[in-house]
């Protein structure tokens, strides 16, 4: 069994309007929804062989609070998964090695939240348990999803996956911040 991570970048600051879309930072409730999520990650020892992460400056520091991983990871920072659709991010994720074990994705949405809902597909959407409902509702930033994966990531498809779990910060008492 193959486990996906599947991370949307924490909240990010629309202080300064000069800046770019792609420059925008984390703002503070962001900063430490992703230490939460961290620390979420290591007590349920999530730890990823691979990192794809998308080349925005927010998603680059949702990661940064994750890090150091456990065993180390190859992390890979791309420009293709910058606001990325859910099919170009399947794609990406079809690329990884067939060693990798774990892979941890670092993305947007509405991309993310599509390929999620893609992965996990409708049957199991529509009669699934909270989790599932939850994460038909919403993708909201600094949200993981935890998917199990039984074939090989070149095959991995509509329906090819199974939601083990979803966390948002707001289940964290560690990210309880006011907005």
């Amino acid at each position: 069994m193959r486990q996906l991570l599947l991370l949307r970048h924490a909240k990010s600051s629309w202080d300064d309007p000069g800046l770019t879309d792609h420059a925008r930072p984390l703002n503070t409730r962001g900063r430490r929804s992703a230490a939460a999520m961290a620390e979420a990650m290591r007590e349920l020892g999530l730890s990823p062989d691979i990192v794809l992460v998308s080349s925005a400056r927010r998603t680059l520091q949702t990661l940064e609070a994750l890090t150091p991983f456990e065993d180390g990871a190859l992390i890979e920072p791309m420009d293709a998964l910058y606001l990325a659709p859910w099919p170009r991010l399947l794609d990406e994720l079809r690329q990884a090695p067939a060693t990798a074990r774990s892979l941890l994705l670092i993305g947007h949405n509405p991309g993310l939240h599509e390929l999620a809902l893609e992965l996990a597909g409708p049957e199991v959407l529509s009669r699934g348990g909270t989790d599932a409902r939850r994460l038909v509702e919403g993708y909201p930033t600094g949200a993981l999803a935890e998917f199990t994966i039984a074939q090989p990531w070149p095959q991995l498809d509509r329906g090819g996956a199974r939601l083990v779990r979803f966390l948002a910060p707001r289940d964290l008492p560690a990210a309880e911040v006011s907005a």
